[in-house]
This record gives C-alpha cells, sequence and structure tokens, in this order.
C-alpha cells in the first residue's frame, strides 16, 4: 500500500508589493465612496437652495410642481447611481468566490483527503498490530493467572 504524501506547499504570506497593491486598491475604493458621498451630500443641498427660493411668496405652483418632479428625476439618478455600485460589488463578490474561496475549499478538501488517508494508513499499520499484541498479552497473562504463575 502506499503511503499518503502529505501536501509540501504551505500557502506563502503576501509579499510587500502585493500588500501595497492591495493598500492602493482600497484606498482607491475609499476615494470614490468619498466622491459619490460629497456628489450627494451636494445634489441635496443645490436641492435645497432650489428648493429654498422656489417657495417663496411670489412662486406660482407650477413652479413647485417642476421642483417635485426635478425632485423624482434626481431620486431616479440616485436610485441608478445605487443599482450600478451594487452590481459593481456584486461583480467583485463574484470574482472573490472564483479567485479566492474556491482555491481555498479545494485545497483543504485536498487536505481532508490527505489527513483520511494518514488516519487510514496509521490504523492498519500501527494501531491494529498494537490491538492484537495488547490482545495476545492480555490472554497470555490470563492464562498464567489460571495456571498459577502470578504475572507483574
Amino acid at each position: 500500500m502506499e503511503t499518503p504524501q502529505l501536501p509540501s506547499q504551505e500557502p506563502t504570506p503576501p509579499t510587500a508589493e502585493e500588500l501595497a497593491a492591495i493598500r492602493e486598491a482600497e484606498r482607491k475604493q475609499k476615494t470614490l465612496m468619498a466622491g459619490i458621498i460629497a456628489g450627494v451630500v451636494l445634489i441635496l443641498v443645490l436641492l435645497g437652495v432650489a428648493i429654498f427660493f422656489l417657495m417663496q411668496p411670489s412662486a406660482p405652483t407650477d413652479k413647485i410642481r417642476d421642483v417635485f418632479i426635478i425632485v423624482v428625476a434626481l431620486e431616479s439618478l440616485v436610485i441608478g447611481v445605487a443599482l450600478i455600485v451594487l452590481i459593481v460589488q456584486l461583480a467583485s463578490l463574484i470574482n472573490l468566490l472564483q479567485n479566492e474561496v474556491r482555491p481555498i475549499l479545494l485545497a483543504t478538501t485536498e487536505t481532508v483527503n490527505t489527513l483520511r488517508g494518514t488516519a487510514e494508513f496509521l490504523g492498519e499499520n500501527v494501531v491494529e498490530p498494537v490491538i492484537k499484541l495488547n490482545s495476545y498479552l492480555a490472554g497470555l497473562r490470563r492464562m498464567l493467572e489460571l495456571m498459577g504463575i502470578k504475572p507483574k
């Protein structure tokens, strides 16, 4: 029977260049999110200013109606941007699952199979002979006790 081989390659820690690339990507993502948030805040402030000036006593109701139409249009733009961000995040998650999690699961499965083979090998070649030897020794001890010889 062939002895199972333990995996010789262990995952290597990321190098300094890889860590720098990861930090750079995180920084870019944070900058993008900050820009999006700043844009949304700016739009809301401009919308508030527009509503304030259009709500003056001299403003007729058709202007108010127009303001609400603009608000609904801006809201649909914000929802569109949110959907785009959601799609990008979903693509990032799928990429993570395919390129990071799947190899980890495959390596874990391989390790478990190797350990299973090692346990079977040890059970057949070490544990079984020891158990048989102990059973023979117990039988011999009992036989000596029955014959009147006291083993130590």
